[in-house]
């Protein structure tokens, strides 16, 4: 008897399922939340060097047109002004923002010598007005991004290789403590270097978030019912894109904003007193008691007459004597047989790609004609159709198709909105919502199906490798926007054709579909096929309808 037999006894979905997954609601939640507070905590509003007061005499548009030149654009300069006040200024900067007053008889400019003066109409402080991180310190700003997402890929691979280790639930804690520890240290930061260090480190604590939740939801659920709890789990992560924008748009200060996402750890904390451990996890160490226990309290809660007898700690013993890991898994444990090997690959490209995208689409919200309050709702709200759309697909078309129609979808997207005139503003903040659907669509099922294609003795190890990739992706794409000051359709020219990139590598991994979770590297390999070619067709058990 395996796991999926013991799981339809106790009840593979009911209350106890149910439970499970609100109680894991608080890390969906939170995780945008924080993953994308840079839209706000360090958002630029409009700003000048810091100029003389104006005379009676001059307007306020008078004395800024005496005192600061013209950008190529025709907008006033946020980063220079003239050497000396000008009567009638009717200069241009050239295009490497240096004057060339010298050379061609207009005056000349410097940079703001004094600092700068900031509208606190939107903000009324970011971490870009706290420290100056504008104009020749704007790549800081951008850089805050960058270092977040690599502590949230030393956190995957952290706590994917140490929750297979010691176990789901205690390194769940682990990570609700560090991350509200090192979120109030942030709060409270003196300066940027502290600043970069703390957020970093909250990375790494939330990275616990993205490898231990979904597993541990799957992990307690049967087949025919892990594509409706997993679509159902992520629509949190849609619920904190929009309540990010509703707690931005109501605190302005980026201290108490940081505060009021960081401070729900508290009842993270409390909650995990009745979230179960994996008892999938318990039976390949060994720890049959403890899953035992579990056991029967899933049965109870689900309504299922099991009685200790017929759940004896006998039978689980069988089970777990099939099941046990001898060794302790290693990430090389991912690459030593083939077809993990290959799994292992594609799914790193394919993490790689839809973290890029994501990330270059959710954290570039201008030029779409919307304050940036709207514009995160919009993204946060088109979420919503994005997972009915998985929904429907991975039940239908399969994961595999799935992942790579929508990260096609997503690249296509990017692509036909270089296509658009800037003038035509609408079609473009209509290409980007959609894109930004595509691109949550392949989020959710790269959680989905991944998850599904590593063994219970490696899953968390394999979630950690691939989550380390896609951070990597994620910590790229703040610095990708960069680009365009080399070439303004740069940044979505590369977001669109890595996307497409792994919607080519996805088509080269197993389907899931109807497919019971494996529990060891054999059950991948599928050594217990006849042949090669069964092999190729059918790594896993199927389970049909």
């Amino acid at each position: 008897m395996g796991f999926e037999e013991l799981l339809e006894q106790v009840g593979g979905f009911g209350p106890f399922q149910l439970r499970n997954v609100a109680l894991l609601a608080l890390p969906r939640i939170l995780l945008p939340m924080n993953f994308l507070l840079p839209i706000f905590l360090a958002a630029v509003p409009a700003h000048h060097c810091v100029l003389p007061g104006a005379p009676a005499n001059f307007s306020q548009d008078m004395w800024l047109e005496a005192h600061l030149p013209r950008e190529s654009d025709g907008t006033l300069s946020s980063c220079f002004r003239f050497t000396y006040t000008q009567a009638l200024p009717n200069t241009t900067l050239g295009g490497d923002g240096q004057s060339r007053g010298e050379l061609q008889g207009e005056p000349s400019t410097v940079p703001c010598p004094q600092g700068w003066e900031y509208d606190h109409s939107e903000f009324s402080s970011t971490i870009a007005t706290e420290w100056d991180l504008v104009c020749e310190q704007k790549g800081l700003n951008r850089a805050t991004s960058t270092f977040f997402f690599i502590g949230v890929l030393v956190g995957a691979v952290a706590f994917g290789y140490l929750s297979d280790r010691f176990g789901r639930r205690r390194l769940l804690l682990v990570a609700y403590v560090s991350a509200l520890g090192m979120g109030l240290a942030s709060a409270a930061s003196v300066s940027y270097i502290m600043f970069v260090i703390t957020r970093t480190l909250t990375g790494t604590a939330l990275a616990g978030f993205t490898i231990i939740v979904m597993p541990l939801e799957l992990e307690w659920l049967d087949v025919g019912h892990r594509t409706v709890a997993g679509v159902l789990s992520s629509t949190f992560w849609t619920g904190g894109v929009m309540l990010l924008a509703l707690v931005g748009y109501l605190i302005r200060n980026w201290r108490w904003l940081l505060l009021a996402v960081t401070l729900p750890c508290v009842p993270g904390i409390i909650s995990l007193w009745w979230v179960p451990e994996s008892a999938r996890w318990l039976l390949t160490q060994g720890r049959v008691e403890e899953a035992h226990r579990y056991l029967l309290c899933c049965a109870r809660l689900n309504g299922r007459p099991v009685g200790e007898d017929s759940l004896s700690l006998e039978a689980l013993r069988k089970v777990a004597a099939a099941e046990r890991v001898v060794r302790r898994p290693s990430y090389l444990d991912l690459f030593r047989t083939p077809r993990l090997r290959r799994i292992s690959l594609c799914c790193m490209m394919v993490w790689f790609g839809v973290n890029f995208s994501y990330y270059g689409l959710s954290l570039d919200i201008s030029g779409l004609g919307l304050n940036v309050y709207q514009t995160q709702l919009l993204f946060g709200a088109v979420e919503l159709p994005a997972k009915l759309l998985v929904y429907l697909s991975v039940r239908h078309a399969g994961r595999r198709l799935t992942q790579a129609g929508t990260l096609l979808g997503t690249a296509l997207t990017l692509g036909f909105r270089l296509l658009v005139p800037t003038e035509k503003a609408y079609w473009s903040t209509a290409l980007a919502v959609t894109g930004k659907g595509f691109s949550e669509a392949a989020f959710t099922t790269a959680y989905l199906f991944t998850s599904e294609l590593y063994p219970t003795v490696l899953r968390q190890t394999g979630m950690g490798l691939t989550a380390l990739v896609g951070r990597l992706g994620g910590s790229l794409a703040p610095l990708v926007a960069l680009l365009d000051g080399v070439w303004l359709s740069l940044p979505k020219l590369t977001y669109g054709g890595i996307a497409l990139l792994a919607a080519c590598t996805a088509l080269l991994l197993p389907e899931t579909r109807k497919a019971q979770l494996p529990e060891t590297i054999q059950d991948v390999e599928g050594k217990s096929a006849p042949s090669s070619l069964q092999e190729e067709q059918m790594p896993m058990k199927q389970v049909h309808d």
